[in-house]
């Protein structure tokens, strides 16, 4: 099959989300039967696969064979079905020494690629040297194959006489098959053997096919280490001064050093780990006592099953319970030893498993599940997401396969605890895949992620990535699209650009194009969830620290990727770490200043409104000056006004905004990502390996440059601590006469307020606010300098 052109290379109007208009909703032929005159389509409205294009497809169903002649010369047949449809083949499995073989294989060939109005079903006996003998066929005209209409049930194989080349019924041989026309929707289409894919063979067959992948079921398990008792060290003539590893898989966390030397040590310290369903580790707990500064030396041992432990769905405290340990290093031998100790060492732990949590593989920035653990806690959905994952457009090369440039693409979805992988097109940069999803959506807030990949698991040994190395999966691009910002009920067919960040810069990889509906169950319940939190109470009661939070979200993420990986076909792991943003804490200075852009933005009203404040205190516009101590003069006399002006003037102002409101949901914005004007080293930066593998002169050149940004970082904290600390010192009587000038000028001001009516207080500091630049003076205002010259802490600092 010869590949498609990939497109050429995207200016940057290319970065935008493009409107598109496919085809959408079945299309049927009228009948059951094809005659001689053509196709005829209608439209027939469906639920089913309304949000693809509809594909058509010509299904094989290979059943089973029985009574075939054997061999002459060998006396036995090794036999295989091969199916033709113009320049398409389809080989089944072959048998040896068998009469009887059973395939139960489908073969989907793409209507829209047959070239031929024959399909041609060949039985062969597999030849270890010679060419493959040939036992017999069937053969069906295309124009007489059945439509089948799903929800209507798979159509019945039958058993058919093998024909001689020369098209007469042998006299022992028959083949079971169904032959029939269907479209994406039939229940054989992922398991098919499909036309699309015929040059992989083997192993890589299983790695091209569509599935459905489900989140493994994660908890936290909180391990409350209380103390200890009669702990006994190797060396008996010092007491221990001990302390408690844990370890859960590859997980492993320690408890403090008792801060005293003695044989009954406490702690009472919590160890939070993240175990995944089914429980396949075992907690296992070690005493270990510190000998020296340089030696840890292992007391005693303690394993227990997390399937024994209390599930915990509030913040209740859990029963605690002592436990034996066993003493390290008792031999076989030692067992009757050990048998007549009539005291042993004990440990007091208090253990759950957390169902009131949310376990957090994904950043809480791009979440798309907030239900904790345990089911029973569940509320019901509020909306349904069906999404149909329609083609993608001007893929690049992403490897070469025997000399030619090549890109195999799939696309995964990931939303709540449900990953969908399509199937691969191979040798193709405008792959078709015309697939539809549903995910059940429990709140509006979540965000539902698209990678798509180039697959390099196909089996083929010439396939090469372009920089060689380890064969993993290539990342094309990815796209996140927020619930929220979706219209309840309306379809949203949108192209979106495939942009990735290499070394050498921002590349567009082509387009995504992706069909969308958000439909509500219950607009009411989604109103009551907008005033709730968007994760469990469990967070907020009882919640984990930062740093907790960062270790255990990629303790769960390492478990996601090794258990999806652990599935046939596996989900890799560079695909989950890909679209779980596992590498989004890595430092960045395009990220960093992409985030400072953010900040100066978001305050960029408030600059613009505090520009035109000063306009008008300057009389730089006489006519607006006039109008607001109009407006000033009106609110001081009717303050009663002042609130309702405000939220009328939001009201207008979100009404006037109604008009400019988003009309597409939202896609990788590069001049908001600051990734067209990032500098080759920054980016050459972002994707050094952690730690660096750069040379000595490099990595001093660039933390240079980190000193140089995170000192003016420091700076520009230090200026904020100091401004408040200031404001902490006008009180403290750190400045003994300034805090005695301000505690006599609040005095002061106390009793003015208290004989002076507030109207004229009110219209006085107006007034003078707004006096005229002739009456102003150029240099710093009395309380700016009093405020300026109050001390802070910066004269302590060393």
């Amino acid at each position: 099959m010869s590949s498609s052109k990939p497109a050429p290379k995207s200016n940057q109007e290319d970065y935008q989300l493009k409107d598109t208009k496919p085809s959408l909703g079945e299309r049927w032929p009228h009948g059951g039967q094809r005659g001689g005159s053509g196709w005829l389509y209608s439209e027939r409205a469906t639920s089913t696969y309304d949000l693809v294009e509809q594909m058509f497809y010509l299904y094989v169903r290979v059943v089973k064979a029985k009574e075939l002649p054997p061999n002459p010369v060998t006396g036995s047949v090794d036999p295989y079905v091969e199916v033709k449809v113009g320049n398409y083949k389809g080989k089944t499995r072959h048998f040896e020494k068998k009469t009887n073989p059973e395939w139960k294989q489908v073969f989907a060939f793409s209507k829209e690629k047959i070239q031929s109005s024959f399909v041609e079903v060949y039985v062969k006996d597999k030849e270890m040297v010679a060419r493959d003998d040939y036992i017999g066929k069937v053969d069906f005209d295309m124009h007489e194959v059945p439509t089948r209409v799903p929800p209507d049930s798979p159509l019945a194989p039958q058993w058919y006489r093998l024909e001689n080349l020369k098209g007469e019924t042998r006299r022992r041989g028959e083949i079971m098959l169904a032959v029939w026309l269907g479209t994406q929707a039939d229940e054989a289409f992922p398991e098919a053997w499909h036309s699309d894919s015929a040059s992989v063979k083997g192993e890589g067959l299983y790695s091209i096919r569509s599935k459905v992948y489900v989140n493994p079921k994660l908890w936290y398990l909180r391990v409350n280490v209380i103390e200890a008792q009669d702990v006994e060290p190797h060396d008996k003539s010092q007491p221990p001064q001990v302390f408690v590893k844990a370890q859960v898989g590859q997980q492993m966390l320690k408890t403090k050093l008792c801060p005293t030397k003695t044989t009954n040590p406490m702690w009472n310290e919590d160890l939070v780990f993240v175990a995944a369903e089914p429980f396949e580790e075992q907690l296992v707990l070690t005493l270990e006592n510190k000998a020296s500064a340089a030696k840890d030396e292992v007391v005693a041992k303690l394993t227990l099953p997390l399937n024994k432990f209390e599930v915990r769905m509030d913040h209740r405290a859990v029963d605690s319970r002592w436990y034996n340990v066993e003493r390290f290093g008792f031999g076989v031998l030692e067992g009757d030893k050990r048998n007549e100790r009539k005291f042993s060492s004990r440990i007091h732990l208090r253990v759950c498993l957390e169902g009131g949590y949310h376990v957090l593989d994904e950043s809480t920035m791009y979440i798309s599940d907030t239900r904790p653990t345990a089911r029973q806690l569940w509320k019901q959905p509020i909306g349904i997401l069906e999404v149909g994952i329609l083609s993608a457009q001007g893929l690049q090369p992403m490897k070469t396969n025997d000399g030619k440039s090549s890109t195999d693409a799939y696309c995964v979805a990931k939303y709540g605890l449900k990953w969908v992988r399509t199937r691969t097109i191979t040798e193709s940069f405008n792959p078709k895949w015309n697939e539809q999803y549903t995910w059940e959506v429990y709140d509006p807030c979540t965000v539902i992620t698209f990678g798509v990949f180039d697959n390099s698991h196909l089996g083929s040994t010439s396939q090469q990535t372009p920089g060689g190395g380890a064969k993993n999966d290539s990342r094309i691009g990815k796209v996140r699209i927020r619930l929220s910002t979706l219209e309840m009920d309306r379809i949203y067919t949108n192209s979106y650009p495939l942009l990735v960040l290499r070394p050498t810069g921002l590349k567009k990889m082509g387009e995504l194009q992706l069909a969308i509906r958000f439909t509500c169950l219950s607009l009411a319940h989604i109103i009551y969830l907008y005033g709730h939190p968007l994760l469990p109470k469990m967070h907020y009661q009882h919640p984990f620290t930062v740093n907790q939070l960062d270790s255990l979200r990629y303790q769960a993420m390492s478990i996601v990727a090794v258990r999806l990986g652990r599935a046939e076909p596996p989900l890799r792991k560079e695909v989950v770490e890909y679209m779980l943003d596992v590498d989004s804490h890595i430092w960045s200075l395009r990220r960093s200043k992409a985030n400072f852009f953010r900040i100066v933005t978001l305050f960029s009203g408030l600059i613009s409104m505090s520009k035109w404040l000063g306009e008008v205190q300057k009389w730089k516009n006489p006519v607006t000056t006039i109008l607001v101590h109009v407006l000033f003069f009106i609110l001081l006399c009717y303050p009663e006004l002042i609130l309702p002006t405000i939220f009328l003037y939001m009201f207008l102002i979100g009404i006037w905004n109604f008009r400019s409101r988003p009309r597409h949901p939202p896609h990788m914005d590069t001049k908001l990502s600051w990734a067209e004007a990032a500098h080759p080293d920054e980016l050459d930066e972002e994707f050094d390996t952690f730690p660096t593998s750069k040379a000595q002169d490099v990595t001093k050149m660039r933390y240079d440059r980190l000193r140089s940004v995170a000192g003016r970082i420091q700076t520009v904290v230090g200026d904020i601590a100091t401004q408040g600390e200031r404001l902490n010192a006008l009180l403290s009587w750190r400045d003994p006469r300034a805090t005695s000038l301000f505690v006599i000028f609040c005095l002061a001001v106390a009793v003015a307020l208290y004989v002076t009516p507030f109207k004229i207080v009110a219209a006085v500091a107006g007034m003078y606010w707004l006096r005229h630049p002739k009456f102003r003076s150029k240099l710093p205002s009395a309380p700016g300098n009093f405020f300026k010259r109050l001390p802070s802490r910066a004269d302590s600092m060393l």
